[in-house]
């Protein structure tokens, strides 16, 4: 069964405090173009992925609660690199390109492609993924592709439902039902529908996060 986690999460009676990583203490730590240069690291490593515009940059931000922290942009395909983040010495962050900008060209495209390829086969020790949806568009072929790979994958992840501001309450619970039917999540993923400018969600999103990685 699938967990819909939305503004008010469920928790287990074995949480750990949010308190026990400050997610305000993250930092930028680099950025990387090839495999070559990503980082090694022994912490918990946790990657953002996600179509361009889905607002990981933005969710990064809410997660350190720090508006300049990433880049965001109006414009789609803008970050072609991954993008490191460090929290409070205790969990490595890892923002992917955004896959199917439709304006980006041709070789833009597969470059973006290979290198979030790469990164997945690379053999990274990966602890997460946060693997992030536009609640107000219907799947893509490419975001129907990363929840293939990842059930095939075995690596553990959360579902997260950006733009929820964008709908009314009623909207955002219909559509997450709709995306439980389209979308075939693992039997475990934990669903989240957060709200960058609202800030719902967020919290919760956080909490979840500690409890994994503690």
């Amino acid at each position: 069964m699938i967990t819909i986690c939305r503004f008010e999460i469920i928790k287990s009676n074995n949480i750990i405090s949010a308190m026990d990583i400050n997610y305000r203490k993250t930092r930028f730590l680099k950025v990387a173009a090839t495999i070559e240069q990503c980082p090694k690291s022994d912490l918990p490593e946790i990657v953002l992925s996600g179509r361009s515009n889905v607002g990981k940059s933005s969710l990064m931000n809410d997660i350190a609660d720090n508006k300049k922290l990433a880049r965001t942009s109006a414009n789609p395909g803008k970050t072609r690199e991954v993008v490191y983040f460090e929290t409070d010495g205790k969990i490595l962050f890892a923002d992917l390109p955004g896959y199917g900008y439709a304006k980006a060209s041709k070789e833009v495209k597969e470059r973006f492609s290979k290198l979030c390829d790469d990164y997945f086969r690379s053999g990274r020790k990966i602890s997460l993924v946060l693997n992030l949806l536009d609640i107000r568009h219907d799947p893509s072929e490419h975001d129907r592709s990363m929840i293939e790979f990842l059930n095939n994958s075995g690596i553990p992840y959360f579902v997260v439902f950006t733009k929820c501001d964008k709908l009314s309450r009623m909207q955002v619970g219909n559509r997450l039902r709709e995306m439980a039917r389209v979308l075939d999540f693992a039997e475990d993923a934990c669903v989240f529908a957060i709200s960058s400018e609202k800030k719902a969600g967020i919290t919760e999103l956080t909490d979840a996060i500690t409890d994994f990685v503690l």
